[in-house]
């Protein structure tokens, strides 16, 4: 299963890192599939798991194409005048950087199509809704959004207080924040598994793989923060003067949500609220996890449920509409 980097230049000062992975049994024809990453992390995680296959070879070994990027502040992704990394907020990572990775996708995949699949993880798939709204002639085809907030119907409390004050959630710099997680995310499992809860769930996910999950996190951005703090508070998205939640009205492409039972950062009622508002027809809805085995948000990529739960619905959804 070959892996191959590409290095894309955003035209807005940043050379982003994306990865290209394929397989033998590649089927002519279907749409290469992009995964997007959200807040405070990058692609890695897509391409490891704990205890068993990652979504990308899951992917791959169901004759997809797949590409994961790694946008601005991502990765392996690097400003190219050593200046400033957080002069950029999610209108430029939805419609700059999305753009340059569709781009650079149709440009080199294998498959001759003409456009992408988008998987959007989290934040990820905000910037997803986010570039079908402000980028009308957008090339992607199916979307998929997992666990993504467009409107904030519900926020968790944990997140409201993280994000109560714009002010200061844009003041803070975040520096050292995987060395932080790697040893926070035991000591929390073991001690208060219950803060661990909103975001991941210890009972089915190996928490003693933290220092190879830890390798998708990344500092978070004070503007990106400021934004997130406003959105939280005002419900809506807004950029670039457009309120992406009305902007859904017009995207007719399929869509799946995928959403956790358990999920604490972003809850049932706010990650299944595009279903209803996109004008395509063509929509469903995956939720993950039952009374018995609580899914939290981050359990949907590295759980030992994901093969079965995850990814494998997510490659039938995609193969009917190729």
């Amino acid at each position: 299963m070959p892996t191959q980097e590409h290095r894309v230049k955003n035209g807005d000062g940043w050379t982003l890192s994306l990865f290209q992975t394929w397989g033998d049994g590649l089927v002519a024809g279907r749409r290469p599939i992009l995964i997007v990453p959200g807040y405070g992390m990058n692609s890695f995680i897509f391409s490891y798991h704990p205890r068993g296959a990652s979504l990308e070879s899951y992917l791959v070994d169901a004759g997809f194409e797949v590409w994961r990027a790694d946008l601005r502040a991502q990765g392996g992704s690097s400003p190219d005048d050593g200046g400033d990394v957080e002069r950029f907020g999610l209108a430029e990572l939805a419609v700059t950087d999305l753009g340059a990775a569709l781009a650079a996708v149709l440009a080199r995949t294998r498959t001759g199509a003409d456009r992408v699949d988008v998987i959007g993880a989290s934040l990820g798939g905000t910037i997803m809704f986010a570039h079908a709204v402000l980028v009308p002639d957008h090339r992607m085809g199916s979307l998929v959004a997992m666990g993504s907030p467009v409107r904030w119907v519900k926020v968790h409390p944990v997140l409201r207080f993280a994000f109560a004050s714009p002010m200061l959630a844009g003041l803070v710099r975040f520096r050292g924040t995987r060395k932080l997680a790697e040893r926070a995310l035991p000591l929390l499992a073991r001690l208060t598994p219950w803060v661990l809860s909103v975001y991941m769930n210890p009972g089915v996910t190996d928490i003693s793989a933290a220092r190879e999950m830890v390798r998708t996190v990344e500092d978070p951005v004070r503007r990106i923060n400021r934004q997130i703090a406003h959105w939280v508070s005002d419900k809506d998205l807004i950029l670039r003067g457009i309120n992406v939640c009305h902007g859904l009205a017009k995207v007719d492409r399929p869509l799946l949500c995928v959403i956790a039972s358990g999920d604490g950062i972003v809850p049932r009622e706010t990650a299944t609220w595009p279903l209803g508002q996109v004008a395509s027809r063509d929509t469903q809805l995956l939720e993950v996890g039952d009374a018995e085995t609580r899914i939290a948000h981050a359990d949907m990529f590295v759980s030992n449920e994901s093969q079965r739960r995850v990814f494998e619905p997510i490659a039938e959804w995609l193969r009917a509409r190729a």
